[in-house]
């Protein structure tokens, strides 16, 4: 038995893997995310680690046999957050979030004094990633940088509460800003610019590369046999492509999680920083992949769900799928930077936008219209991309909406499948790195899951969703310049 353990935004999943490719369980614990000031994105470690706990007591009551029999554990998690650790381990202060914007001048400074930065790391500096947060804690939090003896991203800190390793994975440190992404290895040069070394990083690992065994103590207390195995395992993406056996050159899939996400891997490092396309290793060994972010996806429709009263996103989606075609060409259009935006915009000072409001409209239209800003958010992100070998899988909490899902297909023009495991990609690939650690080979164990279902682009709207999509892009161009004046 496996277990993948998912360090998400909104929630922690725990997910047990049979060695005949079954989910035997799987546990949730939710997160919240704390806002102190605008643009900011904060969670405390301490809350992933009573959510770890909440989840593994929920399996031992549930299956606590299975549990016992569990050979190695994966992590997987949100990417780029920064936890920053003195001498003595202690936490300095909440971890800052992958969708926190408060680090543009830092992205600036250090795209200055690097100007081989995006050739290095693959990628421009973006606020999103976690060394120009390092480099705001050295301008407005001094001391607590001179105290930072450990830099750690949020599934590794996990590892070292449950193994005492600090280690981390490629494809993780990939987000960083740190790492030499073609080389595999921490740049040496984009470290010192941010006054750091690397004794202060991770030791790093391939994601299917054993990293650390279980304390004894947590072993006990979980029911679990003595030192398991724990993988390098991969950052959320990479590890959802790993559970959906998306590991060979042009093959892909869409997330639909907190942030959206359109992800093609391939066989060697191929950076494109002008399209703010960011070039990341894979979680196995001699591979990369290519992927575009956008910033709120399934967060948009959470924020839509709660201010106009809709309830949930299941009922926000079911008020959307209401409409008639007639309606939906009339529905206003929405701009899904709530957070800002990464590709293919690189824009933090980016902002949600309503437009073309009427007295005809009402909670159903809106509904429709933020669905659609997130699907033509994609589409602005996959045509930075290469186009996928066959169709795009579809994983994050978002998969489990076939009406989303035919839409995102007309929008896309690009079929869409959504297999077994689905819902739950990165626990799953976290499960499967486990899996390798153990002895697994890659043809066993990184199979594609059973298809569930399969969404053709339906070619009917796809001429005004053409035209929609195109005044959403004119909107954005013209609003770009008011975004970065708004406090002016």
């Amino acid at each position: 038995m496996y277990l993948g353990l998912d360090l998400g935004t909104s929630e922690l999943k725990a997910l047990l893997l049979a060695p005949d490719h079954r989910i035997v369980a799987l546990a949730r614990s939710p997160l919240t995310v704390d806002r102190p000031a605008p643009l900011w994105s904060e969670q405390a470690p301490s809350q992933w680690w009573e959510a770890l706990e909440a989840v593994m007591a929920e399996l031992r009551r549930r299956e606590a046999p299975a549990l016992s029999a569990v050979r190695a554990i994966g992590l997987s998690g949100q990417m780029h957050g920064a936890v920053a650790m003195d001498a003595q381990d202690r936490v300095l202060r909440p971890a800052i979030l992958w969708n926190d914007g408060r680090s543009a001048a830092q992205c600036r400074d250090l795209a200055a004094h690097v100007p081989r930065l995006a050739a290095i790391a693959g990628n421009l500096a973006m606020p999103g990633f976690t060394a120009p947060k390092l480099l705001w804690m050295r301008e407005h939090e001094p001391d607590l940088f001179a105290r930072v003896a450990h830099v750690l991203l949020p599934k590794d800190w996990l590892r070292f509460m449950l193994s005492g390793e600090f280690a981390s994975d490629m494809s993780d440190a990939s987000g960083t800003l740190w790492l030499d992404v073609g080389a595999r290895d921490w740049s040496d040069e984009l470290l010192a610019a941010c006054s750091l070394s690397r004794a202060q990083m991770p030791r790093l690992v391939e994601g299917s590369a054993a990293a650390g065994r279980l304390k004894a103590e947590l072993a006990q207390r979980w029911g679990m046999a003595p030192g398991v195995t724990i993988a390098g395992g991969g950052g959320d993406n990479a590890a959802s492509a790993v559970g959906m056996g998306l590991v060979e050159a042009g093959q892909g899939f869409v997330s639909l999680g907190t942030s959206g996400v359109i992800f093609i891997g391939g066989e060697r490092f191929e950076p494109r920083p002008e399209a703010a396309v960011h070039a990341f290793c894979h979680a196995l060994p001699g591979r990369w992949h290519q992927m575009s972010v956008m910033l709120s996806a399934s967060s948009a429709v959470s924020w839509a769900a709660r201010s106009f009263g809709l309830g949930n996103e299941a009922a926000l989606l079911a008020a959307a799928a209401s409409l008639g075609d007639e309606a939906r060409q009339r529905a206003p259009l929405f701009l899904p930077y709530l957070s800002g935006e990464r590709s293919p915009y690189n824009d933090a000072d980016a902002q949600g936008v309503l437009f073309g409001l009427t007295h005809a409209h009402g909670p159903a239209d809106i509904a429709h219209a933020v669905v659609e800003g997130v699907s033509f958010g994609l589409r602005d992100g996959l045509d930075t991309l290469a186009r996928p070998a066959g169709d795009l899988v579809l994983v994050g909490g978002g998969a489990r909406s076939t009406w989303w899902a035919q839409l995102l297909a007309d929008v896309l023009e690009t079929p869409l499948a959504i297999c077994e495991g689905s819902e739950a990609g990165g626990a799953l690939g976290a499960a499967r790195l486990a899996w390798l650690a153990d002895g697994g080979s890659l043809a066993e164990v990184c199979r594609r899951p059973q298809l569930r279902q399969r969404f053709e682009s339906d070619r009917a709207p796809a001429d005004w969703l053409r035209a929609r999509h195109a005044r959403s892009k004119a909107l954005y161009a013209g609003l770009r310049p008011l975004f970065g004046a708004r406090n002016e």
